[in-house]
């Protein structure tokens, strides 16, 4: 039976086959495939004998379910030996993703003698007088800590600091890749608030900023604003603010296809976690017409008991007919739906009691709160974290740019204007007169994006004041920092 889910090339698997040399085996490989719900990508003849044809197979399943299924068509056929089954993924990541490359070639004793003993204690002793060349002359300048404790790894829950280490070190090469930032995974073996802050701090002076990845909320909270206070290097919560940055500049766009203002539209943010947090707190400052927070305790609102103190702000600062229901009727007539949550938590129903020219943003991964080819049917704009869905809101569309930026700058804080400076540049990198509903934000392979935002948040730390303000803003007194206010409880 086909497979419903949608198959990606993160469950993209190799099969090495046996077919007799006949002119129909391969074309009955591929439809065999194909009925199983794959997506084949590949077909390559390795080998061959007077009876037999080698071939691999590639192919995108679902899951590791789905391309168990995938293989056991292709065994059933007759004449087929299925001799080997990789899974792309794993190959990719044997022995890691990342490596330590020397700028110097260290080829002769002179370069060893500038480079090392003797004569590296000359460089030593100026650092030691002044402690600012230390961004100057060491790796300082450009390199960025990637800190994980493996609270909240993906949507996979709290997996340890070893189970996080593949996701650190693929952020360590996007960081290479799309900002030419040095990276570096430092996983940590505790869950204890103090003792992360302590240890970022012990290690901050190799770094030029921090990066705090996949830590649980309210916890992440607390973290970062104690570093933030403690360290002359900004601390950015990708999690967080990276996340806030694009559904802002993918939200920007799709308002400008459907025709709507933020200030005239309701919004549901289904997950209240760091993520969804820091989005609210940005459409907040922008001017948004109102939200509804909902989580496990369902829609917050006012009177809602046993709150930690994040989700008591929110209770306290949206909702403003005070909704206490269930999610398809928080969304039933809102205009805009944005899920950082969990999978299939709605059906194309659902949508279709949104209001005219919905915008849906579903961006658990690797399954969306809602399959996008029913919130199609009835929103004007869908868009998930898929790499193979149109509209892929990806985090790396922003961190890159926004620490090359603040890295140039030598920013010791990143800031809200920073935020609003590099979402505007990601969605001024489409163009008003190229956006649709099907390209509201540029691709992640983009060349414009990374230079663009480094641009944007450079002139926001450089210039603060010319930076353009927020829509609306309610001001200090009415929209608290939430981080100076969560608890450290899990």
């Amino acid at each position: 039976m086909a497979n419903t889910r949608l198959p990606s090339a993160g469950f993209s698997i190799t099969i090495r086959i046996a077919v007799p040399a006949d002119a129909s085996s391969i074309g009955r490989l591929t439809t065999a495939a194909g009925e199983a719900g794959a997506i084949v990508t590949a077909l390559d003849v390795v080998d061959s004998d007077p009876a037999h044809v080698i071939v691999d197979l590639t192919c995108d399943t679902a899951d590791s379910n789905h391309a168990d299924q995938v293989v056991d068509a292709l065994t059933a056929l007759d004449g087929v030996d299925v001799r080997k089954v990789s899974d792309r993924t794993f190959l990719l990541h044997l022995g890691g993703k990342i490596e330590v490359s020397s700028k110097v070639a260290l080829r002769t004793r002179d370069e060893l003698s500038r480079a090392y003993t003797p004569g590296v204690a000359r460089v030593c002793q100026a650092i030691a007088e002044n402690p600012a060349d230390a961004r100057r002359l060491t790796i300082k300048r450009n390199t960025v800590a990637v800190v994980s404790d493996g609270s909240a790894v993906l949507g996979l829950g709290n997996l340890g600091p070893a189970a996080s280490l593949p996701v650190m070190e693929g952020k360590a090469a996007l960081f290479k890749r799309f900002g030419g930032v040095d990276a570096w995974p430092v996983v940590l073996d505790t869950q204890d608030t103090d003792e992360i802050v302590q240890i970022v701090k012990a290690i901050a002076p190799a770094y030029g900023g921090i990066n705090l990845e996949d830590i649980a909320a309210p916890r992440c909270f607390e973290i970062e604003a104690r570093l933030r206070e403690a360290l002359d290097i900004p601390v950015f919560h990708d999690d967080q603010h990276g996340t806030a940055i694009c559904v802002l500049a993918a939200l920007t766009n799709a308002l400008r296809v459907v025709g709507k203002q933020l200030s005239d539209v309701r919004v549901v943010v289904s997950g209240a976690g760091a993520a969804g947090t820091a989005i609210m707190k940005l459409l907040l400052r922008q001017g948004v017409g109102d939200i509804i927070a909902y989580d496990r305790q369902g829609a917050l609102h006012r009177g809602l008991p046993d709150l930690n103190p994040a989700w008591q702000w929110l209770a306290e600062n949206t909702n403003k007919e005070n909704y206490s229901g269930d999610l398809p009727g928080a969304i039933r007539g809102a205009d805009v739906f944005i899920g950082v949550s969990a999978p299939n938590l709605l059906t194309g129903e659902d949508i279709a009691g949104m209001a005219k020219d919905a915008i849906v943003f579903a961006l658990a991964n690797p399954d969306p709160e809602v399959d996008p080819r029913e919130a199609r049917k009835h929103a004007a704009v869908v868009a998930t974290g898929r790499s193979d869905q149109p509209n892929q809101i990806n985090n790396v569309l922003a961190f890159p740019g926004v620490f090359r930026g603040m890295l140039d700058a030598h920013a010791e804080e990143f800031t809200e204007e920073m935020a609003i400076a590099a979402a505007r540049a990601i969605a001024d990198v489409v163009g008003e007169d190229k956006i649709n509903p099907t390209v509201i934000v540029p691709s992640v392979f983009d060349s414009r994006v990374a230079p663009a935002v480094a641009a944007a948040v450079r002139a926001a730390a450089q210039n603060p004041a010319t930076t353009p303000p927020p829509a609306a803003d309610p001001g200090p007194a009415d929209l608290p920092e939430i981080a100076a206010n969560a608890s450290a409880t899990p």
